[in-house]
C-alpha cells in the first residue's frame, strides 16, 4: 500500500509540473519561441504570492486576483518584444536565457537568496490532507492536480472550439496562408504570450503551496518541466497534463522502489526512449498545434 501511496502522490505533483510546463508547451508549439524566461515568470509568481500573504493575511488562491493579471501583462510585453525584434526560435533561446537571469537577480535583490514560504497559520494546504482510508492525498497536491486539470483541460478546449484557438492553431500551421485569410498573428501571439504568463501566476501561487522557495529554483526546474513538454508533445495541453502525471508517477515509484537519487536517470531515460519511438511526443495521435 505504501507504494500505490507514494505513486498517487507523485501522480498529484505531476500537476504542478504540467502547470509549470504549460507555458513552454504553447509559446513553443504554437509561436515557436523557445521562452525560458517563462522559468522567471514562474519565479515572480511564487514570490508575488510570498508577498502578498506575508502582507494580506489571507488564503494563497485569493492572490490569483493580483498575480493573475500581472504576469499576463508581462508575459503579453515580453511577447509583444520577440515579434518586434523578430526573434526567431534559436535566438529566442539565447534571449530568453538573458531575460532570465535578470528575473533571477530582481528576485535576489528584493527577496534575497534566502529561503521563503507561506506562513504556516494562513496556509491551509500546507499541511492538511484527505483521508481516503490507507490512503492520504494532501491537500496542496490536491489543488495542484485541481489547477491543471481546470486549466490545460480548458486551454485544450479554447484551442480547439474557439475561433481565437482556431485560428492560432492555422497560424502555428503556415503563418502565411493564415495571414491570407486575414488572421492577425501579431495580436495573437501577444495574447497567447499573454495567456503563458497567467499560467505562469497560477504555476507559481501552486508551488508555494507545499515548497519553501529561493532564486536559483528557477534553474532547477529546467529538466522536469522539458521533460513533460517533450514527453507531452510541443503545444499539445492535454499530453502536457497526462506527461506530467506520468513523471509524477514515476519519479515518486523510482524513489520508493530504488531511491530518490535515480529519478533524474528514469525520468530522462524516458525521454530518450519517447524520442526515438515517438519524436512527436507519447501523448500525441495527431500533430499537435
Amino acid at each position: 500500500m505504501n507504494t500505490v501511496q507514494v505513486v498517487l502522490s507523485g501522480a498529484m505533483l505531476g500537476g504542478l509540473y504540467a502547470l509549470m510546463a504549460a507555458g513552454v508547451s504553447v509559446t513553443w508549439g504554437v509561436l515557436r519561441v523557445i521562452n525560458l524566461a517563462h522559468f522567471g515568470l514562474i519565479l515572480l509568481g511564487a514570490y508575488l504570492t510570498y508577498q502578498l500573504v506575508t502582507i494580506w493575511r489571507v488564503n494563497p488562491l485569493v492572490t490569483l486576483v493580483v498575480t493573475v493579471p500581472a504576469l499576463f501583462v508581462l508575459g503579453a510585453l515580453l511577447q509583444w518584444a520577440y515579434d518586434r525584434l523578430n526573434i526567431v526560435e534559436f535566438n529566442s533561446l539565447l534571449v530568453s536565457f538573458g531575460l532570465l537571469i535578470v528575473m533571477i537577480q530582481v528576485a535576489q535583490n528584493i527577496w534575497t537568496a534566502d529561503h521563503r514560504e507561506l506562513p504556516r497559520d494562513i496556509n491551509p494546504f500546507d499541511t492538511g490532507s484527505l483521508s481516503l482510508g490507507p490512503i492520504v492525498l494532501p491537500y496542496d497536491r490536491l489543488v495542484c492536480l485541481g489547477l491543471a486539470v481546470l486549466l490545460l483541460g480548458g486551454g485544450h478546449l479554447a484551442l480547439q472550439r474557439t475561433f481565437v484557438g482556431r485560428g492560432m492553431r492555422a497560424f502555428a500551421e503556415d503563418r502565411t496562408v493564415a495571414a491570407s485569410f486575414g488572421i492577425d498573428h501579431r495580436r495573437l501571439s501577444v495574447l497567447l504570450g499573454g495567456a503563458a504568463g497567467a499560467s505562469a501566476g497560477i504555476a507559481g501561487m501552486a508551488f508555494m503551496l507545499g515548497n519553501l522557495i529561493q532564486p536559483s529554483h528557477a534553474y532547477e526546474w529546467f529538466g522536469i518541466v522539458f521533460a513533460v513538454v517533450i514527453l507531452g508533445g510541443l503545444g499539445n495541453l492535454l499530453g502536457t497534463l497526462f506527461a506530467g502525471i506520468s513523471v509524477g508517477a514515476l519519479s515518486g515509484l523510482v524513489g520508493v522502489l530504488w531511491s530518490h537519487a535515480y529519478v533524474p536517470i528514469a525520468v530522462f531515460a524516458a525521454i530518450i526512449v519517447a524520442l526515438v519511438l515517438r519524436p512527436q511526443g507519447v501523448f500525441v495521435r495527431r500533430r499537435a498545434v
